[in-house]
């Protein structure tokens, strides 16, 4: 049964990337489906991509273990602040300048709003080399769960995940995405629903109340949402997992690939509502883990592996057609995730430092190479997801690095013109440096990882504006260009600028 109905799905997810094919024949289809996606579609591909099995996995079992019931914020700042307050801050500016500036990916925008070639070569190998350690993390959770209900070999599940994904995103690039992103976020929606009620329902648990009270058997303040003992660290997570979306490649390109200015207030509530469930629902269920395993983390090759709390919770708990159903999910979330992973880092060197470099290349080679890339990408994520680490650490280091790179840069290019070059520079310098450097000296400690990602995001957000202050500013014609000569309603660029309409 387990195995028929994972063929099932693989050949659901082929058969979408065959009928892509057509829209997928040049570089804007393959890569933003020629921004022609409708809202509800939009609003499942930024969830599905949002969530995977990083979440499921690695966040929901080892944030649950350790902050128990106040985990749930996370998934409340999630919907709030990371899907929320995303678009409607962002998604309307961003699909507006993108199309004036006609411009596909992260590099391209910031090389075009400050006019500075060599910021899309640095942008463009971020988002290659930090983006794969996250999707290494993603195929970790993935197999982990593999293993645990199919019980088929770590390396086995692994390479059978690469290879699907490669397949289907080869076959019908960004529309095929959107479409399985689609058919994914239905299995979510129904499997979230269902891990809650099987989880309360599971006889460790026995219901909601008595699950309460046997966490606050082990600590009480587990069993609070308002009470913890690391405030500091539960506020990093919500911040990182939350902001972090903003300045993530793979999330801002929704907001590029929308079809107009119409779809996205109707994309902006389901997204909400998407993430309030998926969110709530993987932190609260994880919040239970100790309970399940009476206060002693499940062990791997004999040491604690906090990433096999919710796997072995599905396996050892759930009846086997739900924990089919719950398998389901998570390969789906990650799939989705995966797939604009893979699709985004590619498109870093195709499009950024090829296409970018050598204008004349033809548009066929282009799409190649797309394609290709996708397939070392895939490649080289499976290699480190083989290297043994903890799913947390990989997925918060890359987040950090990515999101604190062009975060800063990215918000203010949109809104402040009197951003400047100098000033975006800083901004990215400052986020990378913070992250990799304090990662370094903390040796990767998982456990200020997460607060290294967030300082990482914040400082930049001081950092621009000041460096800006003091330094050139853009001309007239140029910021024009960038905002529409209506949005550009200043006497002088040395005054400092802003804009009353982005349209």
């Amino acid at each position: 049964m387990k195995f028929l109905a994972l063929f099932l799905y693989f050949a659901l997810m082929l058969g979408v990337g065959i009928v892509s094919m057509r829209r997928a024949r040049d570089v804007g289809g393959f890569f933003l489906g020629n921004r022609t996606v409708g809202p509800w579609i939009s609003a499942f591909a930024y969830g599905t991509t949002y969530f995977s099995a990083v979440l499921f996995i690695g966040y929901a079992g080892k944030v649950g273990w350790g902050f128990g019931l106040s985990a749930i914020w996370v998934g409340i700042g999630n919907a709030v602040l990371g899907s929320y307050l995303a678009w409607k801050v962002l998604a309307r500016p961003t699909r507006l300048m993108t199309e004036r500036l006609g411009v596909m990916t992260m590099p391209e925008f910031l090389a075009a709003r400050y006019d500075s070639p060599a910021l899309k070569t640095v942008a463009a190998l971020l988002i290659f080399i930090f983006l794969v350690p996250y999707s290494a993390s993603v195929y970790m959770g993935l197999s982990y769960l593999f293993e645990e209900v199919f019980h088929i070999p770590f390396t086995w599940a692994l390479i059978s995940m690469a290879v699907l994904t490669g397949i289907y995103l080869v076959l019908g690039g960004y529309i095929a995405v959107t479409l399985t992103d689609f058919i994914q976020g239905l299995i979510m929606v129904a499997g979230v629903v269902l891990l809650i009620y099987y989880v309360c329902a599971a006889a460790p648990i026995g219901g909601v109340l008595s699950g309460l009270n046997k966490l606050a058997a082990i600590n009480p303040k587990l069993a609070s949402p308002f009470t913890t003992t690391n405030w500091v660290g539960l506020i990093s997570l919500v911040l990182l997992t939350s902001l972090g979306p903003w300045g993530l490649p793979q999330m801002v390109q929704k907001f590029y690939a929308i079809k107009d200015e119409k779809a996205i207030r109707p994309a902006t509530i389901v997204s909400t509502l998407f993430a309030l469930l998926i969110g709530f629902g993987a932190y609260f269920t994880g919040a239970f883990g100790r309970v399940f395993f009476n206060n002693q983390m499940p062990l791997l090759n004999g040491r604690p592996n906090p990433d096999l709390i919710m796997p072995q919770i599905m396996n050892q708990f759930l009846p086997p057609a739900i924990g089919l159903l719950i398998l389901l999910l998570v390969l789906a979330a990650s799939m989705s995730t995966l797939a604009s992973l893979v699709l985004v880092s590619s498109s870093a060197v195709a499009i950024d430092l090829v296409q970018g470099g050598a204008p004349n290349v033809s548009r066929k080679t282009v799409l190649f190479l797309l394609r290709f890339l996708c397939l070392f990408f895939i490649g080289l994520s499976v290699y480190i997801a083989l290297k043994p680490t903890i799913i947390l650490v990989l997925m918060s280091l890359s987040w950090g690095t990515v999101a604190g790179g062009f975060l800063a840069p990215y918000l203010y290019g949109l809104y402040w013109p009197r951003t400047t070059k100098a000033g975006a520079w800083a901004g990215l310098i400052t986020g990378v440096g913070l992250s990799l450097g304090l990662a370094y000296y903390y040796h990767l400690d998982g456990a200020v990882i997460p607060t290294i990602g967030t300082l990482a995001m914040v400082v930049p957000l001081g950092v621009v504006p000041l460096v800006s202050l003091v330094t050139p500013a853009f001309s007239r014609e140029h910021l024009a260009r960038v905002f529409g000569t209506e949005g550009v309603v200043a006497a002088s660029p040395a005054k400092g600028l802003v804009t009353d309409d982005l349209g």
